[in-house]
């Protein structure tokens, strides 16, 4: 497998997907390059047992574009299926396109997989870019979507249904829920902190939300912050646990500095670290982007509150509103009264809740890997 580079919260799926394959006697080594820039700077960069780092070279394409060369076609050479991310970008794609066979018997010619999005989720599709990746994704072999709706979007494309595996992209779950689960259980170091959070802060019940995730333009920060002051001049004692880096955090740690603001900043956090944080919020702000923080509100019982902005992730497609989680239009007005609406609401609120913890079981990186892997069987045979 090709990567990008290793996000922290790829880091449990690998291992449990490398798990898995080993027990089938298949060999999984993952392949990637460092962490760009964008990504660093949330300090989410790691590594697990079967990643290695390869050279990478980033050149700069007419119009702004960057293009990356990934040298891993000695190694993939050895390999009896590739699996590539779903990109233009990526220039080891064509070679190992080129190259594969019809069949599987040329030696140092692996059959090639794609694993994407499907469609164009997080910006305005542009139609020569989506005629060029629907003909690439075609090329491939098998492919591992991560949602229904990119699996339904790439079938749509001519690609056949039967060689196509919905993944539900997740994270690790099972370890934030477990810690959630502790964080109210009295005489826990989980509840303990629980307990100094609320003291530390002044945090009450029906009053707390939480932000967490990276701090950086697709998350709309600017929006966040002016709505947390809307609500708290709505919601007396109302304070928001803003959980992050990027680059953005400036402005976050600014609003916490006003005398008297609403807005908390806790600093990076990640994994069941957050569990505490999970427990004294009663709900997750998320007006930009919606992705895996999906997935990290269902363990934390903490329904997202978001907007219909159109530029959501995937993930975004485990929402259902008014059920798991709230969607109000695009309007900071509209956002504020909606989520101090919600909190006035306990009965409401108590039903998003008990719906988040029921549907967490159902997104986990377990069950991530488990479908995978039947894929990668499926692919390889």
């Amino acid at each position: 497998m090709v990567q990008p580079y290793i996000a922290d919260y790829r880091t449990s799926f690998f291992d449990h997907l490398q798990a898995r394959l080993a027990r089938e006697r298949v060999d999984l080594e993952v392949l990637h390059g460092p962490a760009p820039a964008h990504q660093a700077v949330g300090k989410d960069a790691a590594s697990c047992a079967c990643a290695t780092q390869v050279p990478t070279r980033l050149l700069h394409a007419p119009g702004g574009r960057s293009l990356l060369w990934r040298r891993v076609q000695h190694r993939a050479a050895c390999a009896d299926l590739v699996v590539l991310e779903q990109a233009l970008q990526n220039l080891e794609a064509y070679p190992l396109l080129l190259r594969q066979p019809r069949r599987r018997t040329a030696k140092g010619a692996p059959t090639v997989a794609f694993w994407g999005h499907g469609r164009t989720y997080t910006k305005p599709p542009r139609r020569l870019e989506e005629a060029l990746k629907g003909a690439l994704t075609r090329r491939g072999s098998w492919f591992f979507a991560y949602t229904d709706g990119g699996a339904a979007h790439v079938a749509s494309r001519g690609f056949p249904r039967d060689r196509i595996t919905v993944v539900r992209n997740s994270v690790d779950t099972t370890q934030l829920v477990a810690a959630r689960a502790r964080a109210v259980r009295p005489g826990t170091a989980e509840f303990t902190e629980t307990a100094q959070l609320r003291k530390r802060y002044g945090l009450a019940e029906g009053r707390t939300a939480l932000f967490l995730g990276v701090l950086d333009a697709p998350k709309r920060i600017p929006f966040l912050l002016d709505c947390a002051d809307r609500i708290a001049a709505e919601l007396p004692g109302f304070r928001l646990l803003v959980a992050g880096d990027g680059a953005d955090r400036h402005l976050v740690d600014a609003a916490a500095s006003r005398p008297g603001s609403p807005v908390i900043a806790i600093g990076h956090t990640s994994g069941p670290s957050a569990a505490p944080l999970g427990a004294v919020s009663d709900i997750m702000l998320m007006p930009g982007r919606v992705g895996l923080c999906a997935v990290d509100s269902f363990a934390l019982r903490t329904p997202v509150v978001t907007t219909s902005w159109p530029w959501h992730a995937p993930e975004f497609e485990y929402l259902a509103d008014g059920r798991n989680a709230l969607v109000t239009p695009d309007d900071p007005a509209a956002y504020a009264g909606a989520v101090t609406a919600l909190l006035h609401d306990r009965a409401r609120l108590q039903a998003l809740r008990t719906a988040c913890q029921d549907d967490a079981s159902a997104y986990t990186s377990q069950g991530m890997a488990a479908r995978f892997c039947d894929g990668l069987l499926q692919a390889m045979e």
